[in-house]
């Protein structure tokens, strides 16, 4: 989605906002509202459990986060059931359902492909500069998947997501695999149009179309759009059904094993959001993410993300979604958030490891 990195980082303290004004409320367990029973669940510790709470009541914006523990089955979350823009978290599904199509026979990833300035979307879409050069390009189903994971182009998802079967075979996809709470829009042109209340036109992918169009939108109309979709994302997620279908996904149980690594190995490498779940890693440990990031009006943001799999040297595996709906706090306590619930699940992991 939009490339957020902004001047503010520099020089900005890196501390969390006060707590809201609103009393602190109990971390939901497995998904579920505070207080609710949960037969046969596995206990959650409770120091992840309170540090969970802690973190989410600390954070000066509505925010979701969820924990997963992919090999002992516990999960914690704050506010999880709750829908969260995704933005550019969506393109995890676009790239399951490319994976899904591979496994039924339906697509190789070494299916040529080729873009136009037909195919070109908004924001952030690293690809377009060689269309634009060249009038087109010729690359692989596989390609796009890898840049539309590790670069976030949204041009990539797009063709991608056209290529197999459109948004209704995401949606799909979504069902059949029972992933829950998870909504997908439709691609990023039309999807981030009816955000901005605008309607889409190809010229508005080239230069500054798209925000020229946004900003002729009365103010009191775009913040009206705005919050509408906050509080009602059409590409809204619960960040507890986000942890289940990663820890689905750790665990084989969405793709052939083959496909599982692949695309494990792919969210392994992207480049986006190096400070938000990244800057939280301990040495030998590792993380598969995928980021998202969604439009601004002044110093309001409307879906600021981070959800992946780290992986503990001794290969046990813990799904972390950190999803903020809504915030205008500087990027450094946002990012410092996102690196503190990392931080807390890893030193839940060693004091199993060394309990004392």
């Amino acid at each position: 989605m939009t490339s957020m990195w902004a001047a503010t980082m520099l020089g900005a303290t890196i501390a969390f906002a006060a707590a809201t004004a609103a009393p602190a409320q109990p971390a939901s367990v497995a998904g579920l509202q505070p207080g609710s029973p949960i037969a046969g669940a596995p206990a959650v510790p409770a120091f992840i459990r309170d540090r969970v709470q802690t973190l989410g009541a600390s954070f000066n914006g509505r925010v979701g986060i969820a924990v997963r523990s992919v090999d002992q089955g516990w999960q914690v979350g704050w506010h999880a059931d709750e829908l969260y823009p995704q933005q550019s978290v969506s393109k995890l599904w676009v790239a399951i359902t490319a994976m899904d199509a591979v496994d039924r026979g339906e697509v190789r990833l070494i299916d040529p492909v080729t873009l136009t300035r037909s195919d070109l979307t908004l924001f952030h879409q690293p690809i377009a500069a060689q269309v634009l050069r060249n009038g087109a390009v010729t690359t692989t189903l596989g390609r796009l998947l890898h840049d539309a994971i590790t670069m976030s182009d949204n041009t990539c998802n797009d063709r991608l997501m056209r290529a197999v079967g459109g948004d209704g075979a995401v949606r799909e996809m979504i069902a059949k695999k029972g992933l829950g709470s998870i909504r997908f829009d439709h691609g990023e042109r039309l999807f981030q149009s009816r955000v901005a209340g605008v309607t889409w036109h190809q010229s508005m992918a080239v230069g500054d179309g798209f925000n020229r169009a946004r900003n002729a939108l009365p103010l009191a109309t775009r913040r009206s759009l705005l919050n509408h979709y906050i509080e009602d994302p059409y590409d809204g997620a619960a960040p507890a059904s986000v942890v289940k279908a990663l820890a689905r996904l750790k665990k084989g149980q969405l793709l052939s094993p083959s496909s599982t690594a692949h695309l494990l190995n792919t969210m392994g490498n992207t480049k986006t959001g190096r400070n938000r779940l990244h800057g939280g890693l301990a040495p030998g440990w590792s993380l598969s993410h995928k980021t998202g990031t969604g439009q601004v009006l002044g110093a309001l943001q409307a879906g600021y993300n981070d959800i992946g799999l780290i992986t503990a040297p001794d290969g046990r595996s813990y799904a972390i979604a950190v999803m903020i709906k809504s915030t205008t706090t500087p990027l450094p306590v946002r990012m410092r958030l996102m690196n503190e619930v990392v931080r807390s699940v890893i030193r839940q992991h060693d004091m199993e490891e060394r309990p004392y």
